[in-house]
């Protein structure tokens, strides 16, 4: 805990504007509150806050569960940092609290911040959906974007290899089946030169290649 022998009534001229600086720099969602704690009067605690909406609390409002608790164990050290802590609705904070002693060790005062997350949750919920596969079950349905054909044929073949799971050093008939089924249904063979560079992937014959597209495309 800081150790410093003032007033909660000096601890306020001082701590204020340093509330002012930290609720305007984090935001609207930062709430900072400073606690009286010297009349252990704990209906009544409140005697500064910023941001008080984060909380729905005010001048004159009560000490939380912590400061109920710390009554009990005064001695021992309770700063906190970065705690989880919930509003009366169910929202979600983030959560500072330091502690202040008078010169004769006892607790007077106690400095809170409290961050309410939803507007960081509301964000990351919309990068989220944003960014979320729409086909997950699809690694290349896609559009892809490249200076040149090759490339693009290219990453089809990554794609469509990616797919099966296995490298063509371990693939079976049927793997290298799905391989070029799966490049024949996204029109990968429209491109000059496809199957032999397809065929070259799979460790496969130009022959063998063709054998297989012929097979699909007689399904």
């Amino acid at each position: 805990m800081s150790s410093l022998p003032r007033t909660p009534h000096e601890l306020l001229a001082t701590l204020e504007p340093i509330m002012k600086a930290i609720a305007g720099a984090v935001g609207p969602h930062c709430e900072v509150v400073l606690h009286d704690l010297s009349q252990r009067d704990m209906e009544r605690t409140i005697v500064a806050i910023e941001n008080g909406h984060v909380t729905g609390r005010k001048v004159g409002g009560p000490s939380t569960n912590l400061g109920l608790e710390l009554l009990r164990r005064e001695d021992e050290d309770h700063e906190e940092y970065g705690y989880k802590g919930r509003t009366g609705d169910g929202r979600e904070l983030r959560s500072s609290s330091t502690y202040f002693r008078d010169a004769d060790g006892r607790v007077i005062a106690a400095l809170c911040i409290n961050v309410d997350l939803t507007p960081l949750q509301v964000a990351r919920s919309a990068l989220d959906a944003a960014l979320r596969p729409t086909a997950e079950d699809n690694p290349v349905q896609e559009e892809i974007f490249a200076s040149d054909i090759s490339e693009v044929l290219d990453n089809l073949i990554d794609g469509a290899i990616a797919h099966t799971g296995k490298t063509p050093a371990v693939m079976d008939r049927d793997d290298r089946l799905a391989v070029l089924r799966f490049l024949d249904e996204r029109g990968a063979f429209f491109v000059k030169r496809a199957v032999d560079r397809v065929a070259r992937r799979l460790n496969i014959s130009r022959v063998t290649a063709y054998n297989y597209l012929e097979q699909i495309r007689s399904e």
